[in-house]
């Protein structure tokens, strides 16, 4: 063995890194999508402690993903600019000071600061999550990364629920929001002492990446002024067509998590407790589906057709749940269900949106097209809260069911454009 060899990482270390990597970004985004359902798992409690009506309620969660849009959309030229990692830890922080002021509020307006400060956290999840496994994660085992990466998303919205009524059962709500901080600055932790896996390129998954993304003779735009990069990529139709597609998602998804218990109670008689369990149910289905997701990924490389016929089987379950001709235990089921089929897709969408990112851009396109799902969860809450309030007791459901049903129509032309344009790039250097 030569001395350069012996510095060499073997395949059995380059596995073990990945999967350390894989596992406490993993942790990180399970945490992020837990802290985003606090306050709406709080909903009944803050009504009965303050008197709000849902739509109150759904404008904290709206303001939330709301400032959470606009920190996203910036904070992936950051992300490219200075590295994930102190990135990172900001919006943790940013949590655990949201977390602290839900627990000690006396009123709305430490609400809605609370909801600001959490929305400012959860802007930088996306574009440093996605970066790191671009940059860090060898190119074998990206599939699996993001198959991971959504899983624990889902499986943190999945505890949301539980950990929070299991405390609120025992003591208050109070204590609820003071434990889940304590969570969240625990995960912080965990950022600090595993901080050597987290810095740092990967050389062969960013070769990967840029041969991916886009030609050899392409530009890089991290090494462009932000104007110049923001330019470079409103010029491009995949990428708006990304932005609308996680818009329309994220209008599905926050009118299951939003009001899924109101409306099981509403519409099927179901208690709250069910209720609760039934939402956890469609987190940890969407967790299973993405697992079943990541080999699909694999399986065929028209990933687009993975995510629109999921996404189309997800919709039409919230029509029929929507109609309110089913029996309430098989209701139940058939919100699971619709949590497995748009799990699915997830894993498919990810690799989707790689294959039309630029070189040096991860960051920075991670955060634009994820900016979508944030414009989706700030609008829906408060808009569904008004059709609730004014008795349209199965909008939610029906509005969920749209959104999914267009996105998988958005799926199918953001492949088409994203291959359109490189068949022009192709001819133009040609």
């Amino acid at each position: 063995m030569t001395l350069a060899s012996a510095f060499i990482p073997s395949d059995s270390d380059t596995k073990r890194r990945d999967w350390q990597i894989i596992s406490l970004i993993g942790v990180v985004h399970a945490a992020s999508h837990f802290f985003q359902l606090v306050l709406p798992t709080l909903y009944l409690s803050l009504a009965h402690e303050y008197g709000y009506d849902f739509a109150r309620l759904g404008l904290l969660a709206s303001m939330f993903f709301l400032v959470s849009c606009l920190g996203q959309a910036s904070s992936g030229f950051v992300v490219d600019r200075i590295g994930p990692t102190p990135v990172l830890r900001f919006g943790l922080v940013c949590f655990v000071v949201s977390g602290l002021l839900i627990a000690t509020s006396t009123g709305y307006s430490m609400l809605m600061l609370a909801a600001i400060i959490g929305g400012v956290g959860n802007s930088i999840f996306h574009p440093v999550d996605y970066s790191i496994i671009n940059h860090r994660v060898s190119p074998s085992r990206l599939g699996h990364a993001f198959s991971v990466h959504g899983l624990t998303g889902n499986l943190g919205w999945a505890l949301t629920p539980i950990f929070m009524a299991a405390i609120i059962y025992v003591s208050n709500w109070r204590i609820a929001a003071f434990s889940a901080t304590a969570l969240i600055a625990f995960v912080l932790l965990l950022t600090w002492l595993g901080r050597h896996l987290l810095a740092g390129k990967n050389q062969e998954a960013v070769l990967a990446s840029a041969q991916v993304a886009t030609s050899k003779t392409s530009p890089d735009l991290g090494k462009q002024t932000v104007l110049q990069t923001l330019s470079t990529l409103l010029s491009k139709p995949a990428l708006w067509g990304a932005f609308l597609f996680f818009a329309c998602t994220s209008i599905a998804l926050s009118s299951v998590q939003n009001f899924t218990i109101p409306m099981l109670g509403n519409v099927y008689g179901i208690d709250k407790v069910m209720a609760g369990t039934t939402l956890s149910a469609y987190m940890v289905a969407a967790a299973v589906g993405m697992l079943a997701g990541g080999f699909l990924v694999g399986a065929t490389p028209n990933t687009e057709r993975t995510v629109a016929i999921s996404l189309i089987l997800a919709g039409l379950l919230l029509v029929v749940l929507a109609s309110g001709a089913v029996p309430s235990s098989f209701a139940m089921v058939l919100v699971g269900l619709a949590g497995f089929c748009s799990g699915v897709s997830a894993p498919s969408r990810d690799m989707l949106i790689r294959k039309v990112t630029p070189k040096g851009a991860t960051g920075t396109v991670y955060g634009l097209v994820y900016s979508g799902m944030d414009v989706g969860s700030s609008l829906a809450p408060a808009g569904f809260g008004i059709l609730l309030d004014a008795g349209y007791s199965n909008a939610p459901w029906f509005g969920g069911a749209a959104g999914f049903i267009i996105a998988a129509g958005l799926a199918i032309w953001v492949a088409k454009a994203a291959t359109a344009s490189a068949i022009s790039g192709v001819t133009a250097r040609a």
